[in-house]
């Protein structure tokens, strides 16, 4: 199915660009990207190997990224403040954009779906299971952590001398390149020209480097989660790289940790991206979780 864009999604009444794949009868997933990240960044040959496994997959674009609604009317974001515990300069929390992903829901149909989360997509995947229970199946939170700031923090020093992303297109993707080979997977060959691609096609469908900042402070405002994930009671899966730099993997093992019976896996030599040579393994795991739950929906 092609691009399609909902209009009036949830509390806020935003625009969501998303678009689906699979047969409309299989069992639903929804796909949720990470901070700056467009929907885009889920592979279309990952999505293919969701689809191969009998379930069907909508991806979208949060807030602030790609073709959904842009908020730079709001005040100036100010990261430097919010990781010193000032939010005053929040335009919106996680919580925010869960209800948008719930809102996309209502407006395709579904009364509940399967749930994974990429990197900040497993924090409003999390925040999902927790503020609206009975829209989520399953959950898979991927690269992802709790918000306690004592686990899953990046090493800020992969990334020294890349500097901020520039404005201009080619010089734009050069740098995502950089940026990914430097917080990329150790254990497996970087895939240059699927980054450029895909970058080229961000920059094109609505980069917004000052989006970035405000999903970034929404993180830091919504606060720790462990307590309220010990709450949960759905089929869970936790997926981290072992060598994730920019969410260490500490903060995948405290997700397991905190979510009755989670099942946890690491993959040796992954960091934070989705190396292709992964796609059929993880989307294994993700089926498979998607099909025990549908095959025991009371989770007994």
């Amino acid at each position: 199915m092609s691009e399609e864009k909902a209009l009036n999604v949830g509390p806020s009444a935003i625009e969501v660009a998303y678009e689906r794949f699979g047969d409309p009868k299989a069992p639903p997933v929804l796909l949720v990207m990470g901070g700056g990240a467009q929907m885009i960044h889920w592979p279309e040959g990952f999505c293919a190997e969701l689809v191969d496994r009998g379930v069907q997959v909508i991806r979208f674009d949060n807030r602030d990224a790609g073709r959904s609604s842009h908020f730079p009317h709001m005040p100036p974001p100010d990261l430097q403040a919010a990781m010193a515990g000032d939010f005053s300069s929040a335009s919106y929390t996680l919580s925010d954009m869960a209800a948008d992903a719930v809102g996309l829901l209502d407006v395709l149909g579904f009364d509940s779906v399967h749930v994974v989360g990429a990197s900040l997509g497993g924090m409003i995947a999390q925040m999902i299971a927790i503020e609206h229970p009975t829209r989520i199946r399953s959950l898979t939170s991927m690269m992802s952590t709790t918000g306690d700031r004592a686990v899953g923090q990046p090493d800020f020093t992969v990334l020294a001398g890349l500097g901020a992303p520039p404005d201009d297109r080619r010089s734009f993707i050069g740098w995502q390149v950089r940026a990914m080979r430097a917080i990329g997977s150790p254990g497996f060959k970087p895939d240059d020209n699927g980054v450029a691609e895909r970058a080229g096609r961000a920059y094109d469908r609505g980069y917004d480097r000052v989006g970035m900042l405000r999903q970034a402070i929404a993180v830091l405002a919504s606060g720790d989660r462990t307590e309220r994930l010990r709450t949960l009671s759905l089929p869970t899966l936790v997926i981290h790289g072992a060598d994730d730099a920019m969410c260490d993997v500490s903060g995948g093992r405290a997700t397991a940790a905190a979510v009755p019976g989670a099942t946890l896996e690491i993959f040796d030599g992954l960091g934070h991206n989705f190396p292709r040579e992964l796609w059929p393994g993880i989307a294994t795991l993700i089926a498979d979780l998607v099909h025990r739950a549908e095959a025991n929906p009371s989770g007994d």
